[in-house]
């Protein structure tokens, strides 16, 4: 490792040095550790504000570079600069990328083909269900699930892409060896054996609440494609998503029931123009993969009853949802739901409008 790499830890280090002030650096000093070795004089006549200028002198009394990349290696965590090959490329091509990432585990090639899946901490039984079939479902076709490690929906997704055997990156609003939730220490361990904890903060960084929605930015930068599966009005998904918009990258939003206060913020990204997801196959054409059977718990499984009713009632016709309803005696939100599930899991699929056949895979003998 050359010397040179590790002044991009110890700018790293330094508060308000981000990447614009990165290459700044760069392009006034030729390298850091010329800029590192810099007097204040010469950092204000690069440009640097007095502020920033006394976070640096401050922080060389403190900060020895090569004490960082050692502090690294006894803690195994590596990291990589945007200078480095095997930097993401789609991280790569964000708006302003962060100068150095951190992470435990490993990055690969294969990460290139990766889909955020975000959304609420509060899932409903319809949202962790469906976290569960499409994480799974793109994990076990090659697919990287990238997610943030939070309550809900992001651990559910991260779990799902281990349960299958793919792999999975969870990124952090704090340091990596600063796990939050503390309940997702053992989860994170996992994930750094089939993929990688990671973050743009430095070790020892707290999870402070204004660090996660920058970190969003890359959970979206690292992927090709962002998934919100259930968000409500103000969820931190949504900054997910727009983001990924920013970035010039798809947004699919799995639709909810509009009474449901988990589905507004899905229900309100499709009314701005996001995809509706409604089969998990589609996401791989943004990767112009084909997809392929996944042997999962979840898909060998039977039917739950109320799809097993369901499922008896269609026969081989198909049938309006409000007739449905009324044969089903449930509620249009509820069966809205369910049908939406079981659209995803491959049970149903729409024929036209409003009405829906069962698929002819899941004939009689096997409900």
């Amino acid at each position: 490792m050359s010397a040179e790499k590790d002044y991009w830890l110890a700018f790293s280090h330094i508060k308000g040095v981000g990447a614009v002030r990165f290459r700044k650096l760069i392009s006034y000093f030729g390298s850091l550790e010329q800029a590192w070795q810099a007097s204040e004089a010469r950092l204000l006549t690069a440009g640097l504000s007095e502020k920033v200028v006394a976070q640096i002198s401050s922080g060389r009394k403190t900060i020895t570079p090569e004490g960082l990349r050692a502090e690294l290696e006894r803690k195994k965590i590596n990291f990589l600069t945007w200078e480095d090959p095997e930097y993401p490329e789609y991280l790569r091509q964000i708006d302003q990328p962060p100068p150095v990432i951190y992470f435990i585990g490993e990055i690969t090639a294969a990460d290139g083909n990766a889909a955020a899946i975000v959304g609420t901490r509060a899932a409903t039984t319809y949202g962790r269900q469906l976290t569960k079939d499409v994480a799974a479902f793109l994990a076990g076709n090659g697919v990287t699930v990238v997610s943030g490690l939070a309550r809900g929906v992001d651990a559910i997704a991260h779990q799902a892409a281990l349960d299958i055997g793919g792999r999975t990156i969870a990124v952090l609003g704090s340091g990596v060896d600063v796990i939050y939730p503390p309940e997702h220490r053992q989860l994170a361990e996992h994930i750094s054996h089939s993929g990688a904890v990671l973050s743009d903060y430095p070790p020892g960084t707290k999870p402070d609440g204004i660090n996660f929605p920058p970190r969003n930015r890359i959970i979206s930068g690292l992927s090709r494609v962002t998934i919100v599966i259930e968000a409500g009005e103000k969820s931190g998904a949504l900054i997910t998503a727009k983001f990924a918009v920013e970035q010039g990258r798809e947004v699919f939003a799995v639709p909810g029931s509009v009474l449901s206060a988990m589905s507004k913020g899905t229900n309100n990204l499709l009314a701005e123009g996001a995809t509706p997801l409604t089969n998990p196959a589609d996401v791989l054409k943004i990767f112009q993969m084909n997809a392929r059977p996944v042997n999962t718990a979840q898909t060998a499984a039977q039917p739950d009853p109320e799809a097993r009713r369901i499922l008896s009632l269609l026969g081989t016709d198909s049938m309006h949802i409000d007739e449905l309803c009324q044969r089903l005696d449930i509620s249009i939100d509820k069966l809205t739901a369910q049908l939406a599930l079981m659209e995803l899991e491959g049970l149903v699929q729409r024929t036209h409008g409003m009405e829906y056949q069962a698929v002819k895979s899941w004939d009689a003998g096997r409900i």
